[in-house]
């Protein structure tokens, strides 16, 4: 494997220089495919930041539809639409982790919701030298099944791996059984201290959960929902949650009695938050989306074209 240094020179007589790959595998003594893994390998570790930029005019209809709507940034990310759900997610997920790589500074703390959409981000992330931040979890994972430590653990060991941050985890159920328990634990000091730390977020990054979409989140393919659950949340007309919050289409969350038993923050909370980052793939999650602009949850949104296009065409129009 090369160093640090031997990936810093490789990458310099590509990008700067502008050699050949040839001409430095001479340079270095070596082959041309070497010259390319270690040009990869420089990608992969954040040696090399590749940034396209959009032409500022792309889809300046779509773009303003949603700003004027909800007043809220669209980040719109090019895909062939013959893509599958599951391709749609992973690209959109690309374009989040440049994004956030942008906007996350030292002496900043995230707020991350463990779910399919954080892991497909998770894999993206470039590393980023920052100093005093801290990534923090949203809502409990834990189910009447499985610890969920696994799930949201390592979600969120590559963020903080990523930015060199210190991770605090949120060691409490996805649900409590009893909202009088959730209410007892929320009185202790260790829970507290979580619960503050989500106060002081200076980013959220959230995908929505709705289980209309072909890549349904993790909570409505395992054992958080039983029987009875689902059939209040059909009774309640709940399209979607945020962090295992959920909310109906117009953007209302009160009289949901799941969410009195939810270990996600409330609403309020989240929109105080001052840069609130929705991830959002495929056309199976727009109902849930259009009720999380409504309830004024987000400020920017990840999106792919082809969706924000039928979005803004279909919903906004």
């Amino acid at each position: 494997m090369e160093s640090t240094h031997e990936l810093h020179r490789a990458a310099h007589l590509y990008y700067v220089q502008e050699l050949t790959m040839d001409a430095i595998a001479r340079d270095l003594n070596t082959s041309r495919s070497t010259v390319s893994r270690m040009l990869a390998r420089a990608r992969q570790l954040g040696i090399v930041k590749i940034e396209v930029e959009l032409p500022s005019d792309q889809n300046p209809h779509v773009l303003n539809t949603i700003a004027r709507r909800f007043g809220v940034t669209a980040h719109l990310v090019p895909v062939p639409r013959q893509l599958s759900d599951v391709d749609v997610l992973d690209r959109v997920a690309a374009g989040t982790a440049r994004l956030l790589g942008q906007h996350f500074e030292s002496g900043m703390s995230l707020g991350i919701a463990w779910g399919s959409t954080l892991t497909a981000v998770s894999r993206h992330l470039s590393p980023k030298d920052l100093t005093r931040t801290k990534v923090v979890q949203l809502n409990g994972a834990a189910s009447s099944a499985a610890s969920g430590v696994e799930v949201a653990g390592e979600i969120l060991r590559r963020f903080a791996r990523a930015f060199g941050s210190e991770s605090e985890h949120f060691p409490v159920p996805a649900f409590f059984d009893n909202p009088a328990t959730k209410a007892a634990m929320w009185k202790e000091r260790s829970v507290r201290r979580v619960l503050e730390l989500q106060r002081q977020l200076d980013i959220a990054l959230f995908g929505i959960g709705s289980p209309r979409s072909q890549v349904p989140g993790k909570v409505y393919r395992a054992d958080y929902l039983d029987r009875d659950d689902y059939a209040g949340l059909a009774q309640a007309g709940v399209v979607g949650d945020i962090a295992t919050v959920f909310f109906r289409a117009d953007g209302t969350s009160d009289g949901i009695p799941l969410n009195a038993r939810s270990t996600g923050p409330d609403f309020e909370t989240l929109r105080k938050v001052p840069r609130r980052i929705c991830v959002v793939a495929g056309r199976g999650r727009l109902l849930a989306l259009r009720g999380a602009l409504e309830a004024g949850l987000v400020s920017d949104i990840v999106i792919d074209e082809p969706t924000a296009t039928w979005f803004a065409r279909e919903l906004l129009n």
